[in-house]
């Protein structure tokens, strides 16, 4: 399975900031950074033996009610809440936190079905570490089952009016019957004839869009809506319209690939790009988001 491609400029830091230990750590403390929760599993646990996470710290699993989480245990001066508040502002870091977090889910995931949690979920102690899995042990072990078997596809649609082909100028009448013309009423014909190729290439890009979705719902057990992505972000040239993600059975991956990503062939200027596969981010993410340390 291919590694998530994860830029620090994805982690809204808000999202971030939910996910991080509330309250203040006392300094020289050790926390407990969870990435996943998962079944016990052989596999599972070959992966934690060989893998290293957040700055290089060590992978271990934490075992309660026949699951366990996958954490990191990590010292308080850099991962506890006012530390991180620091922390999050320094985008190289977060970086450096955001590829390694999702470097260890995807290594898992490759294995076994496992359910990320957010970025910087901190636990005082492992044993509220075991108290989150009690508590949550039935609401995680559905959510195991049904991502089982599935993986998540992105799809985003991009309308670029520069790479559109112009629309051929029509003939030009006889010089007799041709208004009276100039350098300034040309312009203003091309801005014209650009603002209309433009509007049409947006209509088409929607109408495109509408399809995607449309076939895309046709091998997807279920859709998640993201922000559409600007600048940088985007990846590509043009304005990113759709930005969504679908859970696939890992048998339907290569039709929905070629299903979906034919759809750029339809239009000049018009890019649907298939990503993927993931880890299910956008449909496994519990809500969990650690807890108090320290005061």
């Amino acid at each position: 399975m291919s590694t998530r491609e994860v830029d620090v400029r994805e982690v809204d830091t808000r999202e971030a900031a939910a996910g991080r230990t509330q309250g203040a750590a006392a300094t020289g403390r050790e926390l407990t950074y969870v990435y996943a929760v998962g079944r016990d599993d052989p596999a599972l646990r070959r992966t934690v033996g060989r893998l290293s996470g957040v700055d290089g710290h060590g992978l271990r699993l934490i075992d309660a009610e026949g699951l366990v989480a996958l954490v990191s245990t990590v010292p308080s001066d850099v991962f506890g809440e006012r530390a991180l508040r620091v922390l999050l502002e320094d985008l190289t870091a977060l970086e450096a936190i955001a590829r390694a977090h999702h470097g260890v889910v995807d290594a898992a995931f490759a294995e076994t079905v496992v359910l990320p949690l957010r970025l910087a979920t901190v636990y005082s102690d492992d044993s509220r570490v075991v108290a989150m899995l009690t508590e949550e042990r039935r609401r995680f072990e559905e959510l195991l089952e049904g991502l089982d078997g599935h993986v998540e596809l992105g799809v985003k649609v991009y309308a670029d009016p520069g790479a559109a082909e112009p629309a051929a100028d029509p003939p030009r009448p006889a010089a007799a019957s041709a208004p009276p013309s100039g350098p300034g009423r040309a312009y203003l014909a091309q801005r014209r004839a650009r603002r209309r190729r433009t509007e049409d290439l947006y209509r088409t890009a929607g109408d495109i869009a509408a399809e995607a979705t449309a076939v895309a719902g046709e091998f997807a057990r279920a859709r998640a809506v993201h922000r559409p992505q600007q600048g940088e972000l985007a990846g590509r040239a043009g304005e990113n319209l759709t930005n969504e993600a679908y859970l696939v059975a890992v048998g339907e991956v290569d039709r929905f690939r070629e299903r979906v990503g034919a759809l750029s062939r339809r239009a000049p200027g018009v890019h649907v790009e298939v990503t993927g596969p993931w880890a299910p981010y956008s449909f496994a993410t519990p809500d969990t988001t650690g807890d108090e340390v320290g005061s």
